[in-house]
């Protein structure tokens, strides 16, 4: 091999082993399912690393007797031609047994962590049922009467039973670092169950390709302190507390995508950039009221980690009129005869009883927004509510806009739907 065709293959080569070092050196890891937060957790965890640890240890011994044949064996000056010989019982006899034991030190412990996991939940464990749907979550708890979706609320130290169905096709329930996966199969159910130890803020996906929006189905659970998982449901299972609408969600992060810094109750000043759109500031006329204490009961969006905040950008084609002030009784009113409440319930509000959308009850208080892929604030959910498919690919939610979808029924101005964005950010 000549010089320059050695550096030609080195060059690309060092280049390769740079970037995989560097890759290396990046310790966060926000959705790893290593240091898990389970029991089910930490006994895959456990069960990876002994397996790891042992493929480990045979690929060493592989390769160092590879070597030594290699350098014993080689072809050199005053070889003897090798002798031919038939079978030989003490080599075939030994490399069938050895990886049968092998084997046998990997079966028992995976064998023995499948029953452990596998085992059926405790009597008092909470159950949740989940409900695959393209491209959202729905989650109910039968023990307390309550439905919600997108965002999964459980108590640390307390068994959550999981009973997984789907409504479509193919999806896969995941929480990475809980460590609870497991697939939802059409016209069948499937049990995970798993103890959270510690409260936070986590991420859960769709594990199973499922369309169009498999991507973008994303979920959030909230693992929380019994008292405050008590709280939680207790507020979940009343009619939604009106107030004026949320200042946008991680406002903190303001110059972000995803995450303009604007104030309820502020006065339109231009536009606000989120990625490459260009959307107003959406203002309320509504006066702040009183907020129930139940409230509380919520996961603090001051609190969420940063990983756990969505930040996908708007489509850039898509506006918003930001002379439209959002009123949160014309929204109410609105809302009672629109469309919306053929797909979507309310408690507390009769004409809507429609169960092929999500649960608006408490919308409100919710981090985000189409399944988990937007913050829950006035400038996505105007656009959300506008033209839902140009914001998430396949979705069900058909679009409402006037001026995409032309002088037809069931079509709103940019005003209308500014009033129903302001109403369903009131439901806390």
């Amino acid at each position: 091999m000549t010089r320059d065709l050695r550096m030609r293959w080195l060059t690309p080569a060092l280049a390769l082993l740079l970037a995989v070092g560097l890759t290396a050196c990046n310790s966060f890891a926000p959705n790893t399912i290593f240091g898990a937060h389970s029991e089910f957790g930490h006994s895959v965890d456990l069960l990876t690393r002994r397996l790891l640890y042992m493929g480990v240890v045979v690929f060493i011994l592989v390769e160092a007797l590879l070597l030594i044949i290699l350098v014993k064996f080689r072809d050199h000056d005053g070889n003897r031609e090798a002798k031919q010989f038939h079978g030989n019982s003490t080599l075939e006899i030994g490399w069938t047994l050895i990886p049968a034991v092998i084997l046998a030190f990997i079966a028992v412990p995976t064998i023995k962590t499948i029953f452990a996991t596998q085992a059926k939940a405790m009597p008092s464990a909470l159950q949740v049922e989940v409900i695959g749907h393209q491209w959202w979550w729905e989650f109910r708890y039968p023990q307390y009467g309550v439905v919600t979706a997108n965002e999964l609320y459980l108590p640390v130290g307390r068994t959550a039973n999981f009973a997984l169905t789907t409504k479509d096709v193919l999806h896969s329930f995941w929480v990475p670092q809980l460590n609870g996966k497991r697939d939802l199969i059409s016209n069948h159910t499937n049990y995970i169950w798993f103890t959270p130890d510690s409260a936070f803020a986590w991420n859960g996906f769709c594990a199973e390709y499922c369309g169009t929006s498999h991507a973008n189905m994303r979920f959030k659970v909230f693992t929380v302190a019994p008292q405050e998982f008590d709280a939680w449901i207790a507020h979940q299972k009343a009619n939604a507390v009106g107030s004026a609408p949320p200042a946008p969600a991680f406002a903190a992060d303001s110059g972000k995508a995803g995450a303009p810094a604007v104030a309820a109750n502020a006065p339109a000043k231009g536009t606000t950039t989120i990625g490459n759109a260009k959307v107003p500031p959406p203002t309320v006329t509504t006066p702040v009221l009183n907020v129930s204490d139940t409230m509380s009961a919520t996961y603090p969006r001051s609190k969420l980690p940063e990983w756990v905040k969505p930040k996908t950008p708007p489509p850039t084609t898509l506006t918003f009129d930001q002379s439209a002030i959002g009123d949160v009784t014309r929204g109410a009113t609105l809302f009672k005869t629109a469309p919306c409440i053929a797909c979507h319930t309310i408690r507390g509000v009769p004409t809507a009883a429609g169960v092929i959308g999500p649960n608006l009850t408490h919308v409100g208080s919710r981090t985000t927004i189409a399944g988990g892929l937007y913050p829950n604030d006035l400038t996505f959910l105007q656009l959300w509510i506008k033209n839902a498919p140009a914001m998430k690919p396949g979705s069900l939610m058909p679009l409402f806009g006037k001026a995409e979808k032309g002088d037809t029924p069931g079509v709103y101005t940019d005003q209308q739907i500014a009033d129903l964005a302001a109403y369903l950010s009131s439901l806390k």
